[in-house]
């Protein structure tokens, strides 16, 4: 595998030779376990590229991830052995596990490393100083290695000891694959868009999206707009929303941003249509109607079939195409349609040659669940980094790498 030439300015893995080296890999390893048994193993999939390379060159790779939220130091239930285990299975070769991130007997089995083995670390965020970045924490860490590589996008957005305080002391500190995946497709999307560039945005609030609608206001050509945000957007029209979600203290933002888009001569599409309920949860029935006819007492919980259409012809001529957020309450899977429906219409748009990408977090569950992330061009593994990405905020993980201009 060879290794491609890194974006955003940040060195890469092609940039040094980690043959031999002891190389400290930073990777997202947050998946769902329980029993002991691990439920995704997507985002250990997707560090595969930049494992395998490393240990191509006969590296010594050595990886660290968080898992959960521990309170007050270890906890059996977030132990990353079952990582390791399955690691081990998917890379077919033994995986050392350390039973802490740092301390003696982690820097015995880092040392005792052989050229193309593996080691994984415990839960980093066993200790409370990895996430307050403390900087004798990130000195034990960086010791382990005599390289850096982050491979974690998802975490990127957080100034950590393992994504901001190591890269500050270990050199290179490189970008892994992944890392460089993120950032070229969500960097293109933003900076060299084929047109028409269209974004669907979705999800409960438009408080959590107002910095990307504003930094994507002038880049696009339509926005279409779902989920339970729409409905602050309709009250800013003047309708009726019964007891839909509905952010009173951003009903202006919402005209305010409904006038920009007119300013710019953007195509703002809101949904004609909505299914409502009188509950969230799927226990009640639920029925299709106009946006300009919700009851009192109903709750939008999804996009409407005439909204569906409509979006999807919308998408017909798309050449690039950014998601992000659910249609609904997809998790509800009577509410799911709408979600499921939109994302086979930006996956049919990307078989018709457009570039598509999806934001982490519920959209890239919702386009698991539907069976479509092969046919996205890129579906993120950050949710809460992509969206701070889109915002064109500076992320430390990605801030604190090599520049590809440094010595």
């Amino acid at each position: 595998m060879n290794a491609p030439v890194a974006s955003a300015g940040k060195k890469g893995l092609g940039d040094f030779d980690p043959t031999g080296k002891r190389v400290l890999v930073r990777v997202d390893f947050n998946v769902p376990i329980r029993g002991g048994q691990i439920g995704d193993e997507t985002r250990i999939v997707a560090a595969l590229p930049t494992i395998r390379y490393l240990l191509q060159k006969r590296a010594r790779v050595i990886l660290m991830s968080h898992l959960g939220r521990p309170k007050g130091g270890p906890d059996p239930a977030a132990s990353l052995k079952p990582v390791a285990t399955r690691l081990e299975r998917l890379l077919r070769m033994p995986v050392t596990f350390a039973p802490d991130c740092v301390g003696a007997e982690a820097e015995r089995l880092a040392h005792s490393l052989g050229d193309g083995q593996v080691l994984m670390l415990e839960n980093l965020r066993f200790h409370p100083e990895e996430e307050a970045n403390d900087p004798r924490f990130a000195a034990k860490l960086a010791a382990l290695g005599e390289a850096y590589v982050n491979d974690a996008f998802g975490t990127a957005h957080r100034a950590h000891a393992s994504t901001a305080g190591v890269p500050a002391i270990l050199h290179p500190a490189v970008a892994g694959f992944l890392m460089q995946k993120e950032i070229q497709y969500l960097g293109r999307a933003l900076d060299q868009p084929a047109r028409p560039f269209i974004a669907i945005l979705g999800g409960a609030k438009i408080s959590g999206k107002i910095d990307v609608i504003g930094a994507l206001m002038p880049k696009v050509d339509r926005l279409l707009v779902g989920g339970a945000m729409m409905f602050t957007f309709l009250r800013a029209q003047g309708l009726a929303t019964g007891r839909s979600l509905v952010e009173e203290d951003r009903v202006e933002m919402a005209r305010s941003v409904l006038a920009e888009a007119v300013k710019r001569n953007v195509q703002l599409v809101l949904p004609s249509d909505c299914l409502v309920s009188t509950t969230t949860d799927g226990s009640a029935s639920s029925r299709v109607t106009s946006c300009s006819s919700i009851g009192e007492d109903e709750i939008g919980v999804d996009i409407g079939p005439a909204s569906v259409r409509d979006f999807t012809e919308r998408l017909r001529d798309a050449r690039t195409i950014l998601w992000n957020g659910p249609m609904g309450i997809f998790e509800v899977p009577a509410f799911a349609n709408g979600t499921i429906e939109v994302a086979r219409a930006v996956a049919a748009a990307g078989s018709r040659g457009a570039v598509t990408v999806a934001g982490g977090g519920d959209s890239a569950a919702a386009i698991e669940s539907a069976g479509l992330t092969e046919q996205f061009s890129h579906v993120s593994t950050g949710g809460g980094a992509s969206l701070e990405f889109l915002e064109g905020r500076v992320l430390p993980g990605i801030a604190a790498l090599d520049d590809k201009d440094a010595s």
